[in-house]
């Protein structure tokens, strides 16, 4: 049976994916480096032993859910080749920031 731990860290993995599967819809690059970078952060970190690291890692993918969730709103191109960022609920009182249209050209 697993520990309380892996338990604990099995969530934290699974919040983190979950945030970024709906921050990220439909955008399968996104999808797949920000899958990928979780994954990478979960192996670096799996042989950590220190219940204040683990506790610390714990809470910072909470973090890392949270800030997804809230922060990130995945800009989306139109026809007429502008951008469209429809904030959620979630995102409320949030700060928008729009990215530059260089940034913008820079990322497709």
């Amino acid at each position: 049976m697993a520990s309380g731990r892996a338990v604990e860290a099995l969530r934290a993995y699974r919040s983190v994916l979950k945030a970024t599967h709906k921050a990220f819809a439909g955008d399968t690059f996104m999808l797949q480096k920000s899958a990928a970078e979780v994954k990478k952060k979960i192996e670096e970190n799996r042989h950590v032993t220190s219940e204040a690291d683990i506790q610390r890692l714990l809470d910072d993918a909470t973090d890392a859910s949270e800030f997804i969730s809230t922060m990130i709103v995945q800009a989306k191109s139109t026809p007429s080749s502008a951008f469209v960022v429809k904030p959620e609920k979630e995102h409320a009182g949030a700060m928008l920031e729009v990215p530059s249209e260089e940034i913008l050209k820079k990322s497709v």
